[in-house]
């Protein structure tokens, strides 16, 4: 068995892996790259496989950096069939349909990719699976989606080919996270292909991370700011929505306007809202008694331009949560426009944060940066909590690789810092650890 790591290497982005066996080729995950200008270049790079050889693509989950680049993937030729999870196809039609609309939009090169292209890619999702169930993929070739807990319908896949077991974490979740199960443990496996992106830390608890985020949303109002949330539109949005309606509820915050500016965000809470017999069962509870925490009286949904540009500039005591969740586009770049110059304003990040984006910027500690064509100063209170994160940290991403007890890990999808401190651990483990090279084929 050949693996080829076409992306996800020695970064965060692009995760795309080329499996040849003896029977089929087939892919995990087609994802686009993200972040610095070098590694968006490589969305148009050749890929190292033909297209056309491939038979399936396994899809862990939703996220863009896991399946943008799926669409091109089908202009080029790919005619297998997309194996994925019921709640992933339905992320996906709104996240491709996005993507494609952004390139469409995009002034100078050329698209990656149409929307007609998003639609023959949704077209090919048509193998659904639910967590624990086996699909014959091909002869001796048995693959399982398991629940990952990163974000809904996120799954981490076992195969089992030519004797052996190889597991692709795809993005692992942390645990006590309201609205998705904690991870599954891996079986047994020979081979582990393992995510890294927060392999050098250790999360705080949940419960302190709403705390700090209480007494963040406390003490803007009480300096006259607002509270500016730039969010993914998956899952951390939904997640955001669910703790302030908690906190409301428990009367832990002021009376507030509470604004979600993003369509994409707003799409895919419907999505959660449809699918949420999935949920743990205290945020199951909760839809049983008929409450909401996507649609209370605080909550309000800023679908058009317009109804975005009501959203007060001046003065204080508005919570605003917006994408991109990274600050690389979207209408978080007015929010922060606005407020990055306001001592009172907060903003909080909740969410990963890629070298080369503006919000890694802001968050490194820049003095100025610029926001559509504009120097702006960075007066805010700048706040990061690392406890709402939907990937696991080091202690979890150790415990869950252990189950597996592979005879070899690669790791993947981490920035340099952390896949040498999660190689450390597990090397001290007496694991045998490689970090592979972008393109970089192995035989296992």
């Amino acid at each position: 068995m050949k693996i080829t790591f076409a992306g996800a290497a020695q970064t965060v982005t692009g995760s795309c892996f080329h499996v040849e066996t003896d029977t089929t080729e087939f892919l995990v995950d087609c994802g686009m790259f993200q972040g610095l200008p070098e590694l968006e270049e490589r969305n148009r790079a050749p890929f190292p496989f033909d297209p056309r050889a491939v038979r399936r693509l396994l899809l862990t989950h939703g996220h863009l950096d896991h399946l943008g680049l799926i669409p091109r993937l089908v202009r080029e030729g790919f005619r297998g069939r997309i194996v994925t999870t019921v709640p992933t196809r339905d992320i996906a039609h709104i996240m491709l349909m996005d993507a494609a609309r952004i390139q469409e939009d995009g002034e100078g090169e050329e698209p990656l990719y149409t929307t007609e292209d998003a639609f023959l890619a949704l077209d090919r999702m048509d193998r659904l699976l639910e967590s624990g169930q086996h699909y014959r993929m091909a002869p001796k070739v048995e693959v399982t989606f398991m629940d990952a807990g990163h974000i809904l319908g996120a799954a981490f896949i076992v195969v089992k080919a030519e004797g052996k077991t190889v597991v692709f974490s795809g993005d692992l979740g942390n645990r006590g996270k309201p609205l998705v199960e904690d991870p599954a443990y891996p079986p047994k496996a020979d081979v582990l292909i393992l995510e890294s992106t927060y392999g050098d830390r250790t999360h705080r608890p949940i419960e302190e991370s709403i705390e700090e985020l209480r007494q963040v949303i406390i003490g803007t109002f009480e300096a006259g700011g607002n509270v500016i949330i730039p969010s993914f539109a998956l899952e951390r949005t939904q997640e955001v929505l669910y703790i302030l309606y908690r906190l409301w509820r428990e009367r832990k915050i002021p009376k507030c306007e509470i604004y979600l500016d993003s369509p994409l965000a707003t799409a895919a809470t419907r999505i959660f809202e449809k699918h949420s017999g999935r949920f743990p069962e205290p945020a199951r509870r909760i839809f049983r008694k008929k409450r909401n925490p996507f649609a209370f009286e605080l909550l309000r949904y800023t679908l058009t331009r317009r109804a975005s540009k009501k959203i007060p500039v001046e003065g204080g005591g508005a919570i605003i949560i917006a994408g991109s969740g990274m600050c690389t586009g979207g209408r978080i770049l007015y929010h922060l426009k606005a407020n990055l110059p306001r001592p009172e304003s907060s903003i909080v990040f909740v969410g990963y944060q890629a070298e080369g984006t503006l919000g890694r910027q802001i968050l490194d500690g820049a003095e100025r940066v610029e926001i559509m064509g504009s120097i702006v100063p960075v007066r805010a209170n700048v706040v990061r909590i690392e406890g709402l994160s939907a990937h696991a940290d080091q202690g979890i991403l150790v415990d869950w690789a252990l189950h597996a007890d592979p005879d070899l890990i690669f790791l993947v999808h981490g920035e340099e810092r952390a896949l040498a401190a999660l190689a450390e651990r597990f090397i001290s483990h007496g694991y045998s650890v490689h970090i592979p090279a972008w393109h970089e084929t192995v035989e296992v």
